[in-house]
């Protein structure tokens, strides 16, 4: 099986009531991870690369890596990038193997954030790639993502039929209140998306998909590990997972996960350091990293998304 595309798995996921899991992925023992828990519990999946790993990994390998895991798995696998800050970015991935590429225009004026997505649109879409737009900017720090509390806002569900129809993008990510990072909600607060605006897009776009970053759960078991043996993240607050599944359920049919596979790793990591503090083989402490992976991606399949069974 090839790399395919999420066309034909986000109608299903819209049908179905679920959402599709896209993880990023940085190097070998997190790809191998994620395809594992995904083989084990047949779902589709998306692997997406930031425009940092393919600095850090290199596009040639990361793309041989996520070959390798279709071979591996025999699942639908797309290859998206995520957060494309430019039309050579985007187009750069789409020449080298893209299957999905985000082109992330949001900080720019409505206007100019059209003209730059339709003009990704127009040449991924003659070479079969399909494209993930962004209306609202979240707030949060995440590799060259960098937007203050001040400069995010809530995607407003009066401009959706517009842009979409302007630039023909394939699904659209929009902002009700997930954040980039691990520390996306003030300590002591309670979490709420605003799912009022994600209805009202809903209702203006039927049948479209509709995309959710920044949407990482920050367990606290990783933080309190990270914590225990040298860390400090003190403060590190996620989304509720009740509330990405109800989102899932709805018409969010793509939903980005990146922090929680580096709590999960750093967290394993940092334990079996400090209780095998003289073991240097790098294999020792990154197999129980991947597997670290693995469990975390389960549950998200299964307790988050909803989509094993659904390959």
């Amino acid at each position: 099986m090839a790399l395919v595309t999420t066309k034909d798995m986000f109608a299903k996921a819209y049908d179905g009531g679920y959402a599709i899991g896209a993880f990023n992925v940085n190097n070998m023992e997190i790809v191998q991870g994620i395809t594992e828990a995904a083989m084990d519990l047949n779902a589709p999946l998306i692997l997406q690369v930031s425009k940092g790993a393919r600095a850090y990994a290199n596009h040639t390998y990361l793309m041989k890596l996520v070959e390798a895991a279709v071979e591996e798995t025999g699942l639908p696998i797309a290859l998206h990038l995520d957060h494309g800050d430019s039309f050579e970015t985007c187009k750069s991935c789409i020449d080298g193997g893209f299957t999905s590429v985000m082109i992330d225009a949001s900080s720019k004026p409505f206007a100019e954030n059209i003209e730059i997505t339709r003009k990704v649109v127009e040449y991924a879409h003659d070479k079969g790639v399909v494209v993930e737009a962004e209306l609202g900017t979240l707030a949060g720090v995440e590799d060259e993502v960098n937007v203050s509390a001040e400069d995010s806002s809530y995607t407003k569900p009066e401009e959706v039929e517009e842009f979409v129809e302007k630039t023909g993008c394939d699904s659209l990510a929009i902002a009700i209140g997930t954040s980039h990072g691990a520390y996306k909600f003030k300590p002591g607060t309670k979490p709420q998306l605003r799912f009022d605006v994600l209805e009202e897009v809903s209702k203006r776009l039927p049948g479209f998909p509709i995309v959710l970053h920044g949407s990482s759960s920050v367990p606290q078991e990783f933080v309190e590990k990270i914590n225990k043996f040298g860390g400090n993240m003190a403060g590190a607050v996620g989304v509720p997972e009740d509330q990405l599944r109800h989102a899932a359920s709805l018409s969010v049919c793509k939903i980005n996960i990146d922090s929680d596979l580096r709590l999960a790793m750093t967290a394993s990591i940092r334990e079996y350091m400090a209780e095998h503090p003289d073991h240097f083989d790098p294999r020792q402490y990154l197999k129980p990293a991947r597997q670290a992976i693995k469990d975390m991606v389960a549950h998200k399949i299964v307790d988050v998304l909803g989509c094993n069974g659904k390959a």
